[in-house]
């Protein structure tokens, strides 16, 4: 098997991460299979201006598509990143009621025991926020805020968005470029 990611897009403020984190897995020679909520669809026009496209997708599909490949558990992928993850979309997958292709994919991906990694984008969060994300930690999935890492001394914003896109990628077995190591490509010692 090819190696190939689903990414599910949602609403929530952040669709810079799901366009690096398309290109890093497209430079990987990952395959992807894309699926963007109607609210992510606002939130990129918004972000990255009309009519803007995520260039790195290799497949998409519409979100109401509940019989597209990867509603199904013989699809065989390494998983499924959900970036930006709003709280709806979060809330939808945590109690297993999906209601699009987007938290059927990431159903899926629970019950056949694949990595699930959602980079939750809200802030602050309250109590039902919180159990929710212990919730879905409890049913295998992997809460991955998109927090910077000061160590890696970033020099830009998108420095700063390719290495915590590329520590996602990391839980899937993929490569990202520009990932600086702790130990590894920064200095040791350094306080």
């Amino acid at each position: 098997m090819s190696k190939r990611l689903i990414v599910g897009v949602s609403g929530a403020s952040g669709t810079v991460y799901a366009d690096r984190l398309l290109k890093a897995a497209k430079a990987a020679g990952c395959e992807t299979h894309v699926v963007v909520s109607r609210a992510a669809k606002m939130t990129i026009a918004y972000e990255m201006g009309e009519g803007a496209r995520f260039e790195g997708a290799d497949v998409t599909y519409g979100i109401n598509d509940v019989g597209a490949p990867i509603a199904s558990g013989s699809f065989k992928t390494l998983g499924m990143v959900v970036v930006p993850c709003s709280v709806k979309t979060m809330s939808e997958i945590a109690t297993g009621v999906t209601s699009t292709l987007l938290t059927r994919a990431a159903d899926v991906c629970l019950k056949e025991r694949r990595t699930l990694s959602l980079m939750v984008r809200e802030t602050p969060f309250h109590l039902g926020h919180l159990r929710t994300m212990t919730s879905l930690a409890e049913m295998g999935a992997i809460i991955a805020p998109p927090l910077p890492a000061f160590y890696a001394e970033p020099q830009s914003i998108e420095e700063m968005v390719d290495q915590s896109v590329g520590r996602v990628l990391d839980q899937f077995g993929i490569e990202a470029p520009g990932v600086k190591r702790w130990g590894e490509d920064l200095e040791k010692g350094r306080r």
